[in-house]
């Protein structure tokens, strides 16, 4: 049996010989637009000396800082003032249940783009999350001594 070279179609100048002629594996120097260059990269928050080389965060991580006493009291804060009869005696929380109930009455299809509906929706729901925000800054301000003087 002969060692034979051939050369492979679309390598260039690679050639596939016996195991005999193998020599030791040459590093193979790729560049491309789509490779990572080999500059090192830095880490913006890691600082020589400060902390042993680790970083530190000042954010707290209970950032929400939830309470159930200011949920509790934001919903009953929204619902008193949207059961008032104001609307042509009727409250805005039981026009938005009314709507409810009248677009379940069709329930397979979707409220229409015109429907009442929405418009309560959106009313009722932006007037809560209001109501829920403000009595965050409030509860919280107030427990934390953020309003003294």
């Amino acid at each position: 049996m002969a060692a034979t070279v051939s050369t492979v179609i679309g390598l260039g100048s690679s050639s596939l010989s016996s195991p005999s002629r193998v020599s030791a594996p040459k590093p193979t120097s790729l560049t491309s637009g789509f490779l990572k260059s080999t500059v090192t990269v830095r880490n913006p928050l890691k600082q020589a000396h400060a902390s042993g080389g680790k970083y530190t965060c000042s954010f707290q991580r209970d950032w929400l800082r939830r309470d159930f006493n200011v949920i509790g009291f934001g919903l009953i804060g929204w619902l008193a003032p949207s059961s008032i009869p104001a609307i042509d005696g009727k409250s805005l929380t039981g026009l938005f249940f009314e709507s409810i109930g009248a677009e379940l009455a069709h329930f397979p299809t979707p409220p229409a783009l015109t429907s009442q509906f929405w418009l309560w929706l959106i009313t009722w729901h932006l007037g809560l999350f209001i109501c829920l925000t403000f009595g965050q800054i409030g509860f919280k301000g107030r427990t934390e001594d953020y309003f003294e003087k």
